[in-house]
């Protein structure tokens, strides 16, 4: 099954464009994802288990550098892939 998350980080924090780049940097690690971002939020697509997984793994990387923080995040079970949206 394929999962689409639109996911924000919100430090709480001056100076918090480092905790987020951090964050993208490393979703962006994984090559089995599909990340995108703007402006306002990273969107991610994969198989579900290894997007949760990621997901899991990377939250508790940033709750664990003592940062307090909120993520806002959007579950679709669709494929957000441009490659999925071809006819």
């Amino acid at each position: 099954m394929i999962l689409a998350v639109e996911i924000s980080l919100y430090p709480l924090k001056d100076g918090y464009i480092p905790d987020i780049q951090s964050f993208i940097d490393r979703l962006n690690e994984y090559s089995d994802l599909y990340v995108v971002t703007n402006n306002m939020s990273t969107q991610i697509c994969g198989d579900y288990d290894l997007v949760m997984s990621v997901l899991n793994e990377q939250m508790k990387k940033t709750f664990q550098q003592e940062l307090k923080a909120i993520f806002a995040c959007k579950f679709l079970n669709s494929d957000i892939r441009p490659e999925s949206q071809r006819s």
